[in-house]
């Protein structure tokens, strides 16, 4: 079957990148046009696009820095200018700066265009093709028939699930939260899930340690904006609450990521980004001046809440992280 239109919502023309906003899916289908790096960088911050969107905008922004570094005195300087850029739009999660890293580290001064385009299309199917691997892997850890609490939107980590289960002869359900304050899990994954003709059950944020405990899934999966190398996972605010929630009722929880973050010890060592509290206020309909909302985008869960990080090599308990490097050697 054809793919769901989110799994290609970042595209590159002569005019600019194209960016489906994601804040008005699936109730319209609108693209914003994006002419410059700036441009990019604005509608990444401004949440036009999120979960693995922002990767594919930025590579392909490398490439309208790189049409435009031609005419300037040092194009090296400016595509590295233009990378920190992108990279300053979203610190938590590390995929800007692979994104970036995957442009800059193939150019060639004297074909900067064309090196940094393909530096972008590998880039982009390194992207897919280990989702592909990290979906297949989390496929054969849940049974047929299998009931999944997701929350946030997975993006092609879910797609790739749900995909391998089929190449695998299994049907899952989902319980989808609707994350607030973007309802990202209510307007991306649930819309997603529907279009996949996937069997889709949308529960509100509170919902979630009810379902758990009622048993009515067999397993809590998420993906994971970050995985420290000592198993704590970064990711959606309302993330932990889940975790912690599923251990209490003994329901393994599941992060999907495609690899542990080297330049991450740590928790200590991840950024957390906190977005304006308006955008909180603004999705309750609250205009009192007299109240403030607060908005930390992500939360940290802590290894002895997550049973697997799985990730495009398999799964790997939270304790043992340090063996996906090993593999290397």
């Amino acid at each position: 079957m054809d793919l769901p239109i989110l799994a290609d919502s970042v595209r590159l023309a002569d005019d600019g990148v194209h960016i489906l906003d994601r804040r008005v899916f699936p109730a319209r289908r609108e693209w914003v046009r994006c002419a410059t790096v700036e441009d990019v960088a604005v509608a990444i911050e401004d949440m036009v696009t999120q979960s693995s969107g922002p990767y594919f905008a930025a590579l392909w922004a490398m490439v309208l820095a790189a049409r435009a570094a031609v005419v300037e005195p040092d194009p090296l300087a400016y595509l590295e200018r233009a990378g920190e850029r992108l990279i300053a739009t979203r610190r938590t999660n590390n995929h800007l700066r692979k994104a970036v890293h995957a442009v800059l580290s193939g150019l060639a001064e004297n074909d900067l265009v064309g090196s940094a385009m393909a530096g972008a299309k590998a880039g982009d199917e390194r992207y897919r093709s280990r989702s592909r691997a990290l979906g297949t892997h989390t496929a054969d850890l849940l049974p047929d028939n299998a009931s999944v609490l997701t929350h946030c939107w997975a993006d092609l980590y879910l797609v790739e699930l749900v995909l391998a289960g089929r190449r695998a002869g299994k049907t899952f359900a989902f319980h989808c939260t609707e994350t607030r304050p973007y309802l990202q899990g209510a307007r991306l994954t649930a819309a997603t899930l529907a279009e996949l003709d996937v069997e889709t059950t949308l529960i509100t944020d509170g919902m979630g340690a009810a379902v758990l405990a009622a048993h009515r899934v067999d397993a809590l999966v998420t993906a994971a904006d970050r995985v420290t190398m000592d198993g704590h996972v970064v990711n959606k605010i309302g993330t932990l609450g889940l975790a912690v929630a599923a251990h209490a009722f003994e329901v393994p929880f599941m992060a999907m990521v495609q690899a542990p973050d080297r330049l991450a010890p740590t928790a200590a060592d991840v950024p957390i980004e906190y977005r304006d509290g308006a955008e909180v206020l603004t999705a309750a309909g609250v205009v009192d001046p007299r109240i403030r909302g607060l908005y930390p985008a992500f939360d940290v869960t802590p290894p002895r809440f997550v049973s697997t990080v799985v990730t495009d090599r398999g799964p790997f308990d939270p304790a043992g992280l340090a063996r996906y490097y090993e593999e290397e050697s």
